[in-house]
């Protein structure tokens, strides 16, 4: 069967289900803002019970991700995902969120061939180029500062 490409985009599109972006894009803008006014309510609150920023800044983060693999592993944060689309991907959570499924979803061929070797395929990538990026850009800097 020789179809055109035109004739196979038409075939996916009507295959396709409709997406409405505004709203997606509304949800998922209110459900990222959320959780970030969440990581910001707990930040405050670190503060008021004595802790200087940096301290409070790493327990944040902290509670953040480990809050997040506890949902994920109810499921609760995939059945948020399921309606916030986008928004679920704050950096933090999202990451918490991905790592923790993989090890989920690993975990029957057991900690070492299944947990120990699976647990950053969907992760690995973001922490490659996010170091790759991160020696691209201090290169840039220095660079930048060497010659200034």
């Amino acid at each position: 069967m020789d179809i055109t490409p035109q004739e196979y985009g038409e075939m996916c599109k009507a295959v396709s289900p409709h997406s409405n972006v505004k709203t997606n894009a509304l949800t998922a803008f209110i459900v990222g803002g959320a959780i970030c006014a969440f990581g910001q309510i707990l930040l405050e609150t670190y503060m008021v019970f004595g802790m200087d920023r940096e301290s409070a800044s790493m327990w944040t983060s902290v509670t953040l991700i480990v809050l997040s693999s506890i949902a994920t592993g109810l499921g609760w944060y995939q059945r948020l995902a399921k309606h916030a689309g986008a928004g679920t991907l704050v950096p933090i959570t999202g990451f918490s969120n991905a790592i923790t499924s993989a090890a989920i979803e690993s975990r029957s061929e057991g900690l070492i061939m299944g947990v120990g070797t699976k647990i950053f395929t969907i992760a690995g990538p973001v922490i490659l180029y996010g170091c790759a990026a991160s020696f691209v850009y201090g290169l840039i800097y220095y660079l930048y500062t060497l010659f200034t």
